[in-house]
């Protein structure tokens, strides 16, 4: 009688990089994403995860102190995770991960892998505090990494492979996973986009940490040539994980379905602006944004948070295009807005009681979101802390601040 025999193949289908930075008070509940990370890939060996971690922590239920290490402070190590095996581990002083530099040398390290290992599939997942398009992987100081230094770092990052790799220089990142609050927006998906990745996969609201699980790898890897499947996968794994997330998407950045978004939006933000003086369009226009509640819906979250102005955008733009007190312009521009937005949703799935935030109500969160703040205090708020939702491309390209200005 024959017995069931496994084998780990030559060529693996994903290349998972972790870029954990645990510098701060998520450092011992993020941790379980690298425990998930092994026992995801002693069950599923198509996955390789290189890993990145900087961390107090010297017991994380991976790796064991060596015997002449600190104990005390914190120190990065780099390694990989494969066939429920850790290699290649090295350990040093901490990195400062918020560094774009720091983040680009990481994408290298992780593109270098993939080719190692002949992955079909390259994604990174960026586990830290996030702070939507103020950016995200929190700095020392308590701001963040700007959106646009993210995705710059990814592109040095891919660029630097192509130059030290030639043979492999196609190689891209296929994939972020934002183990981050707040990062599904328009902003960070048109950042990443332009920087070359195809997926992003976020939550528009606050996360509870540990956050993402790590086995959304292996739904990536079964789903290679399946962009929705692999989509679905992904929601479904950290929507079933307990409370997780309020609500979470994967985004397809396709440059084009991005570029008719860009234009989408642009087209109507300037047609609101010209129109905003005439048959009481900023009044109502102002009144369906109101209606419209904002992120951090949690009972606890400080009036002065950035994020109560980023509200769902085709939720916006369905509003603008079903209310019969506009004319006809402004609902097709918005209806063409909310169209062009929904086209870039793969999956998305959303809790209408989502009981740790004190049952609010996530219905309406299907998609990235867009920053619309309705009074003056809400435009960046936080903007003397270094967290800006205004200076990125995507805000200027689209001519968001045209929309401001009549909402606020």
């Amino acid at each position: 009688m024959l017995q069931n025999v496994s084998f780990t193949p030559s060529r693996r289908s994903l290349e998972f990089g972790i870029y954990r930075d645990g510098d701060n008070n998520l450092d011992a509940v993020q941790e379980s994403t690298l425990a998930q990370a092994l026992r995801t890939s002693a069950a599923d060996s198509r996955v390789e995860f290189t890993v990145e971690d900087t961390t107090r922590l010297r017991s994380d239920g991976v790796l064991r102190r060596a015997p002449d290490e600190p104990t005390e402070g914190l120190r990065t190590y780099r390694y990989t995770i494969a066939d429920g095996d850790v290699a290649g581990v090295r350990s040093g002083k901490a990195d400062t991960m918020s560094d774009e530099p720091t983040l680009a040398s990481f994408v290298t390290r992780t593109l270098d892998n993939a080719e190692a290992s002949g992955a079909k599939q390259t994604w990174v997942d960026l586990v830290d505090h996030g702070g939507g398009d103020g950016g995200g992987l929190q700095t020392g100081d308590g701001s963040c990494m700007s959106m646009p230094d993210i995705a710059k770092a990814i592109a040095d990052g891919v660029a630097l492979h192509a130059k030290e790799h030639p043979e492999d220089a196609g190689r891209n990142v296929d994939g972020v996973v934002a183990n981050q609050c707040l990062m599904d927006t328009m902003g960070f998906a048109d950042a990443l986009s332009h920087a070359g990745v195809r997926y992003l996969a976020a939550s528009p609201e606050t996360m509870l940490a540990p956050g993402v699980p790590s086995d959304v790898a292996h739904a990536i890897a079964s789903h290679a040539n399946d962009p929705r499947a692999m989509a679905k996968g992904v929601v479904d794994d950290v929507m079933h994980a307990k409370y997780a997330a309020a609500a979470f998407d994967v985004l397809d950045l396709d440059p084009a379905k991005v570029r008719l978004a860009e234009a989408s939006i642009k087209r109507l933000n300037d047609d609101v602006s010209t129109e905003a003086g005439t048959r009481g369009v900023r009044g109502i226009v102002r009144e369906d944004a109101r209606a419209i509640d904002g992120m951090v819906r949690f009972p606890e979250a400080p009036k002065d948070m950035p994020w109560h102005a980023d509200r769902p955008a085709i939720a916006f733009y369905d509003t603008l295009a079903s209310d019969g007190r506009l004319d006809a312009r402004l609902r097709g521009d918005a209806s063409a807005a909310a169209d062009a937005v929904r086209g870039l949703v793969l999956a998305h799935s959303e809790r209408d009681d989502f009981e740790p935030f004190g049952g609010a109500d996530y219905s309406d969160a299907a998609g990235p979101t867009v920053h619309l703040p309705t009074s003056r205090g809400q435009i960046d708020p936080w903007a003397a802390a270094g967290v800006s939702e205004t200076d990125n491309a995507f805000y200027r390209r689209v001519d968001e601040g045209a929309m401001t200005r009549v909402l606020a």
